[in-house]
């Protein structure tokens, strides 16, 4: 009895570490990984402005005809 129980005891043991080390890290993204995402949408905000501006000078193109 006491064999099985130290064997249940060393299994449970075994297992809650086994599964802490293979956990994912969920935490918070890299600053390399931010810093990138921002300058990715800075410059699509800015080609974005300057579309905007081109299609206005466009338009007024067509107005002065």
């Amino acid at each position: 009895m006491k064999k099985l129980l130290t064997l249940l005891f060393t299994v449970a043991i075994a297992l809650s570490l086994a599964t802490a080390s293979f956990a994912q890290d969920a935490g918070a993204p890299k600053k390399d990984d931010t810093k990138k995402t921002e300058k990715k949408e800075k410059k699509a905000k800015k080609a974005k402005k300057d579309d905007k501006k081109s299609d206005d000078k466009m338009k007024g193109d067509d107005k002065m005809k």
